[in-house]
């Protein structure tokens, strides 16, 4: 089987592939994984030559249409481990758009047609790829997994190769899909199931097969993350806590790691289950200065898509800041109110359309207007600016100056270990407890920078002063400043 990735940190929002290619002996299929990056996920093209199959498509099916041109194929099956809770699925639209059976678990309650399948039941693609579907639940109820023998090796009776398991949000590498989900009420059955699932695709496949899950790549859907970028039955059967502890203790440290998850989840399974249309990723109406302050004197929001360094600089007023090198679509789709005109301010088209792309996959498909150049062709006022520094300058100057250090990391970072005396308002929770906020020059950090700007963009739009810490976490401490916590 030839495998092509490449890393998830580093691929660009609408990336398929990368370059990096790998071999496994016995079988010559191609796997293909379609990375999404910024929100943590994997889906996958298989094909032998002729013909493909699909796991767990994204809603911008352009990328699997190029694909399948590029390598020459044909598309016969979508797959659908679960009802996702972290994107919206493009399984119905690539299906209508190709003529392919669209294979979904027939216990899912859908609103639309299509091939059902449970536990056991085996898939035939072309005349060598057969799929088995696994019930393996515990990320959902009814969530399935898909293991993959191709019949093109070997000989005589039962021959062929197990080549590996599409695990969904089942086994990740090194860890497992988080069981809550559903909700509290499930939570505690759910996380047993899990245990179960992993501990059952351990037993039924050997220790070369490949583990090919969607989630587990920054993705909120886990539990817990590796930096790993492949891996088999065999690595995850001794290094995997799912494979290597006991159910009880499997359950006490998975509960016990679980933090936030984005509100926008609320939304995906409900809008999978009613079965998505493909996008409109045109361009959205073009608003000159005088629209944006309306839009932003109206309560829409306006967001400014430039690096943090750009925004901090210069900025229309009242706008907010969610640069597309990080994780765009995560936190706008968690922060902003449900159903709000967005608009969107690029320096290009090109920038636009990442946006776009990246918010259809989570169901924003539409953006109010949008707007390209810089500060100065998107207000009619003066733009605004704020400071950025680093913890070294916070290190200097707090005990020499009036200023409240505000720290946007989860609770469970923050718990880890924080900066002494630091107030912790998670970025998720800002919007509703600006006023929390002590009063002063409000120095604002997470653990990277990519939040501390969201968050200093929404306390300037709320007319405070921030300073950006554009930081690492990690050099608090290197630079003398006194972290309280049990990490500390």
């Amino acid at each position: 089987m030839t495998a092509t990735s490449s890393p998830a940190d580093s691929s660009p929002a609408g990336s398929t592939t990368g370059t990096t290619t790998g071999t496994t002996t016995g079988t010559s299929l191609t796997v293909v994984p379609i990375e999404t990056p910024t929100l943590g996920d994997r889906s996958y093209l298989v094909h032998d030559g002729e013909v493909a199959f699909v796991v767990d498509p994204q809603r911008d099916i352009d990328r699997v249409l190029d694909l399948l041109d590029a390598h020459g194929v044909r598309l016969t099956h979508v797959l659908e481990t679960h009802l996702h809770n972290d994107y919206v699925t493009g399984g119905l639209a690539l299906a209508e758009a190709t003529g392919a059976s669209y294979v979904v678990n027939g216990a899912d309650e859908v609103a639309f047609a299509r091939t059902p399948v449970a536990d056991g039941e085996v898939v035939a693609v072309g005349e060598r790829m057969r799929v088995t579907a696994l019930a393996t639940p515990g990320h959902t109820f009814t969530h399935l997994a898909y293991a993959l023998r191709d019949l093109g090796t070997g000989t005589g009776t039962g021959t062929g190769t197990d080549v590996g398991v599409f695990s969904g949000g089942s086994l990740l590498f090194g860890a497992t899909g988080r069981p809550d989900l559903l909700g509290p009420e499930h939570t505690h059955d759910l996380v047993r199931h899990q245990h179960a699932s992993a501990h059952r695709l351990a037993a039924l496949l050997p220790d070369e097969a490949e583990v090919f899950p969607t989630h587990g790549f920054g993705s909120f859907c886990s539990a817990t993350q590796s930096d790993a970028t492949s891996s088999t039955i065999g690595r995850e059967r001794s290094t995997n806590p799912v494979l290597t502890q006991d159910e009880q203790s499997y359950v006490d440290e998975l509960l016990a790691g679980l933090g936030a998850w984005p509100a926008y989840y609320a939304h995906m399974a409900p809008a999978n289950a009613a079965g998505p249309s493909a996008p409109d990723l045109s361009p959205p109406a073009r608003a000159d200065a005088e629209e944006l302050r309306r839009r932003i004197e109206a309560g829409e929001w306006v967001v400014d898509l430039r690096h943090r360094t750009a925004f901090a600089a210069g900025h229309a007023p009242g706008t907010l800041n969610f640069g597309l090198d990080g994780g765009f679509a995560t936190y706008l789709g968690w922060l902003v109110p449900w159903g709000t005109p967005l608009t969107l301010l690029g320096e290009s088209a090109a920038d636009v359309a990442a946006a776009q792309r990246e918010l259809v996959r989570i169901g924003i498909d539409r953006p109010a207007a949008h707007a390209t150049g810089g500060p100065e062709q998107w207000s009619t006022r003066a733009p605004a600016s704020f400071a950025t520094a680093t913890f070294a300058d916070l290190a200097q100057v707090r005990h020499h100056r009036d200023m409240v250090v505000l720290d946007v990391r989860r609770a469970d970072e923050h718990a880890a270990a924080a900066v002494a005396g630091a107030v912790n308002v998670p970025l998720h929770e800002l919007l509703d407890r600006v006023g929390e906020v002590p009063p002063g020059e409000v120095w604002v950090h997470c653990a990277g920078g990519y939040r501390a700007s969201v968050a200093a963009s929404i306390l300037d739009a709320h007319g405070r002063r921030p300073v950006a810490i554009d930081d690492t976490f990690d050099q608090a401490e290197a630079v003398g400043l006194h972290l309280v916590g049990p990490s500390a």
